[in-house]
């Protein structure tokens, strides 16, 4: 934090939550809250190695401990960030933070998708070919973007 960091990603405690733990649970990411100082931060569920209602009570708690985001995966265990995943976060945390998708989006057209289905956020190594991509893209179908690109310009 001291050298300027604006954003802070963590991997929440499974453990703690696969055993109920909820205390616990939440006084982590509360402490990482506290210790960003205003920082976003970021909790990473690694939804590969949980169950559907593992994922919902996750994203609930994360959401009450503060954070500013729930993150499907850190993209190192299997899978990575599916549309379902994202839907049940995106209904789990109520408008109390928002979603990240990350692990596995390679085309422009699964960015919609997932726009769609509430993750505001990406994680990808491939951003630069994102961009390139939706340059290239017909009028109407940049035009599916609007709603989520209005501040954005592309030159």
């Amino acid at each position: 934090m001291d050298l300027g960091a604006q954003e802070i990603d963590m991997v929440m405690n499974i453990p703690a939550l696969k055993n109920g733990e909820q205390a616990l649970f939440l006084e982590d990411i509360e402490r990482v809250v506290r210790a960003a100082r205003g920082a976003k931060v970021k909790v990473i569920l690694e939804n590969f190695y949980l169950t559907q209602e593992e994922k919902r009570r996750a994203c609930q708690w994360i959401a009450q401990a503060g954070a500013d985001f729930v993150k499907t995966s850190t993209a190192y265990a299997d899978g990575g960030a599916t549309l379902d995943d994202v839907r049940l976060m995106y209904t789990a945390v109520a408008g109390q933070c928002q979603v990240k998708a990350a692990g596995g989006i390679r085309k422009i057209g699964e960015i919609l998708g997932f726009l769609q289905a509430g993750a505001r956020r990406f994680g990808s190594t491939r951003t630069d070919q994102f961009v390139e991509a939706f340059k290239g893209l017909p009028e109407d179908q940049r035009a599916a973007f609007g709603m989520f690109l209005e501040d954005l310009s592309f030159g």
